[in-house]
């Protein structure tokens, strides 16, 4: 026979209170069962644990020293008891997010990381730049347990849901001839921007802006020519401002401020860009609701 946790609480309220009848009372148990324990904890430790008279129960020298250790003992048992309902509950643990470039520049997605560290202080955030393909092979070889990017086609293993809608906007420099045909509601068709170099995402910077460019110009009858390709917003952005070319961005890259540079929403119905956050099917992190329904009940 060894000793279980159930000894150890015995005799802990038979310690602290020093009376076989309140600590039994104190356990929800008659007091012939407990003296029946302590008897056999006190021969399973090989030791006097307790001196007991009609009149008293007094710590023997061993039972004092016994006592110490059982209270931490139990202590760290309630802990480590406390830390895995905490995990399951998903209050702690480490969350590993992936997130391509552009997407940082959406006031969302750092609002979200930053309500998610305030809701769970205790849950280790690992955020880690990455191309939408290299989130996609990291989800499914499970070193990512989120992806963040604007997708396209997803394996079969994998759930997506948007987060929000980025709109696309013409990024333009000063003086271009563009502007004197923005519309009515302030607006230009991607089709003005036809005959224009055009300054994009290299496509191997995986982005996820680039295919989401090249559908809307195509949807408005051109192939963009292309001048520059560049792997940062801020550099394609600079390199329209020094007249190189003009571009189409996320509006969330409007953050980036320029000289020099404007900023006009496309017209085009389908001009937008979709953040999407991306997870396993089967993915068994509690944390991936909790920051999943975060984002949910925290919209655009």
């Amino acid at each position: 026979m060894s000793i279980e946790l159930r000894h150890l609480r015995y005799f802990v309220a038979v310690a602290d209170t020093l009376h076989f009848g309140k600590a039994a009372e104190r356990l929800g148990m008659s007091q012939p069962p407990l003296s029946q324990q302590i008897r056999q904890l006190e021969e399973m430790v090989g030791a006097r644990l307790l001196t007991r008279t009609n009149r008293r129960v007094a710590l023997t020298e061993p039972g004092q020293l016994f006592l110490q250790e059982a209270r931490d003992i139990l202590a760290k048992v309630d802990r480590a008891t406390e830390l895995a309902q905490r995990a399951q509950r998903g209050e702690l643990g480490e969350l590993r997010i992936g997130f391509t470039r552009t997407v940082p520049l959406s006031q969302d997605i750092p609002r979200a990381i930053l309500a998610f560290r305030q809701q769970f202080p205790a849950v280790h955030l690992q955020l880690e730049e990455m191309m939408s393909l290299q989130q996609i092979d990291a989800l499914l070889e499970r070193k990512l347990h989120i992806g963040i990017l604007r997708p396209n086609v997803l394996p079969r293993s994998l759930v997506s849901k948007c987060m929000f809608r980025d709109p696309l906007v013409a990024v333009l420099p000063a003086g271009h001839p563009a502007l004197k045909r923005i519309d009515g509601r302030g607006k230009l068709p991607a089709r003005v921007l036809a005959q224009e170099p055009f300054v994009v995402f290299a496509r191997t910077a995986g982005a996820g802006v680039y295919e989401h460019v090249f559908s809307v110009c195509r949807n408005a009858g051109f192939a963009p020519r292309i001048a520059q390709e560049a792997r940062e917003a801020s550099t394609i952005i600079g390199l329209v401002a020094a007249g190189l070319g003009v571009s189409i961005l996320p509006a969330s890259c409007g953050h980036v401020h320029v000289e020099d540079v404007h900023y006009i929403p496309l017209a085009d119905a389908d001009a937008t860009s979709e953040v999407h956050v991306v997870y396993r099917e089967d993915e068994r992190s509690p944390l991936v609701p909790r920051f999943i329904k975060l984002i949910a009940t925290n919209p655009r």
